[in-house]
């Protein structure tokens, strides 16, 4: 039987805050890497569906209740959910062809995850699947678009 895991409350609001406080207690500010910690939490804690929509939610909240709606970017936000829930799930071989022990990629550690998956610290990351055109597009901040210059990972693979 494949386990699954918990669903996010349909009121994502005290489990975003959850995730936000525990990143935060060892951080200075919310920057990228924040950003990418959380959605890591969430990923890990609830499967990546649920997810998209908690991360997605509580970010559309935060931008609102800072007085700044626009920020917030459904295909962004989504992107990197699916991007991280990529690596979260890989699991890398050693040169025997085993699978590393538990942890080897980051499974219970952030900072592992981060040093093992550095490409994801970088915020252009996106720039390698989206044309610049395509993101500021209306259609791309209110809903999900699919990459336009290269597939992600995970399509390449199918």
């Amino acid at each position: 039987m494949t386990s699954h895991p918990p669903a996010a409350p349909a009121d994502g609001a005290p489990a975003f805050e959850e995730l936000m406080a525990e990143v935060m207690a060892d951080a200075q500010r919310f920057g990228h890497r924040e950003h990418i910690h959380l959605t890591w939490l969430a990923v890990r804690r609830y499967g990546v569906p649920a997810a998209v929509d908690l991360v997605g939610d509580g970010i559309r909240r935060t931008a609102r209740y800072a007085g700044a709606p626009q920020k917030y970017h459904a295909t962004v936000s989504r992107a990197w959910v699916e991007l991280v829930g990529h690596h979260a799930a890989e699991r890398p071989t050693d040169n025997r062809g085993s699978e590393d022990g538990p942890g080897a990629d980051g499974g219970d550690d952030f900072t592992a995850f981060a040093e093992h998956h550095r490409a994801l610290l970088d915020k252009r990351l996106l720039t390698r699947f989206y044309r610049p055109s395509t993101l500021a597009a209306a259609p791309a901040r209110t809903g999900w678009v699919e990459p336009d210059l290269a597939p992600f990972p995970w399509q390449r693979l199918t």
